[in-house]
Order: structure tokens, then C-alpha cells, then sequence
């Protein structure tokens, strides 16, 4: 495996600090990371409300890549609770092809982390209506 995919799962997993915050919303029991083109990681973790009000790991992570300056992604990876590694919901693939509309089909994604599995984006999303 690339180092940079074990940096990359050690940076998401480090980010999950599942938890209580209220009655009403839970934070960190997803965690994401994101190695953008310059080679920087950004974290993130889901966020869950009783409400729509929420966000995913991926999307939290991406947007603390903007904050930061920086619109390109290169990786994404999202640890579940379980531990194991999984796709992007379409929300979140929705975001990337915005973000990205001439590239977003590069994106790589760490689809199973054990087993190595890495997809890009543009095969688990070929035909968008950008």
C-alpha cells in the first residue's frame, strides 16, 4: 500500500472523536481525510443532528480544505465506525464534481482499505449532469 494512503487513514482516524455534543446532535463517529494537490491533508468528521442540519465526514473535511486556501482534491478517504473505509455518499460526490468539474473524474477514493481497493470517482460516478 502507499504510504500515503496509510498517512492519510492514520490522519482520518485520528480526526473520529465519536460523541454526545446534546440531545440533538452527535459528532465524530465518521472520519475523512482529504490530500489535496499541493500534498496537504485536511480532517473532517461527520456531524449528525435530528435535523437536515448535519454533514458528512468527506464534505466537513473539504470544506476545511477551502477554508484553508485550496480547492483541488487528489485522495478522499472516510473511516467508518466499524473501522472499515467506504465511498462517498452523493452528497458528497456531488460537492467534488462541482469543486472540480474538468478533473473530478481523478479523484481517487479509498473504497477498501484492507483489501487496498482504490476507485476514482469518474467510475462510480461516469455520467453527471454537469
Amino acid at each position: 500500500m502507499e504510504e500515503i494512503w496509510k498517512k492519510l487513514y492514520e490522519s482520518a482516524k485520528s480526526a473520529m472523536n465519536p460523541r454526545k455534543i446534546s440531545d440533538y446532535v452527535s459528532a465524530g463517529e465518521v472520519g475523512a481525510a482529504i490530500l489535496s494537490k499541493s500534498g496537504r491533508i485536511y480532517t473532517g468528521v461527520c456531524i449528525d443532528t435530528c435535523s437536515t442540519l448535519g454533514i458528512c465526514a468527506e464534505r466537513n473535511a473539504i470544506f476545511n480544505m477551502i477554508t484553508n486556501g485550496e480547492q483541488e482534491i487528489d485522495k478522499v478517504i472516510a473511516i467508518l465506525p466499524d473501522g472499515k473505509t467506504g465511498a462517498p455518499c452523493g452528497a458528497c460526490r456531488e460537492l467534488m464534481v462541482q469543486l472540480m468539474p474538468d478533473s473530478y473524474k481523478d479523484i481517487e477514493i479509498m473504497l477498501d482499505y484492507e483489501n487496498e481497493r482504490v476507485i476514482k470517482l469518474g467510475d462510480i460516478t461516469p455520467e453527471w449532469w454537469i
